[in-house]
């Protein structure tokens, strides 16, 4: 079965669609891993009493509690906004890469029904 130039360009097109998934998948898992870490961080700092810390680099240092706190929310926000994100590009990259697989399934279903006529 021969495909038409067009065919083989959007079965290309339809390939770097699947890496760009990939790509926003691997960025979606570690936006969510870090959103968890700092929804796990804020537990643990509305539950602590005593001195609150922030590592920096390779080190610890004392902060207010209150300071992390609002830090964390800040990165939380951000992470949170960066998945939605994400997640519009994927849905939005999915609907296009339908669209071409359609298009692609039709034309070797032409191109078959044509090969069966011979």
């Amino acid at each position: 079965m021969e495909l038409s130039k067009e065919t083989q360009d959007q079965i290309s097109q339809l390939q770097l669609f699947e890496q760009k998934m990939q790509s926003f998948l691997g960025q979606k898992q570690q936006f969510q891993s870090q959103l968890l870490e700092i929804e796990n961080a804020l537990k643990e700092l509305e539950n602590s009493e005593g001195d609150a810390y922030k590592i920096v680099g390779n080190i610890m240092l004392k902060t207010e509690k209150n300071k992390l706190h609002d830090s964390l929310k800040e990165r939380e926000d951000i992470l949170g906004l960066r998945l939605k994100n994400i997640t519009k590009q994927e849905e939005t990259l999915k609907e296009q890469a339908e669209k071409i697989q359609a298009e692609i399934m039709k034309e070797i279903e032409r191109n078959t029904g044509e090969k069966k006529e011979e």
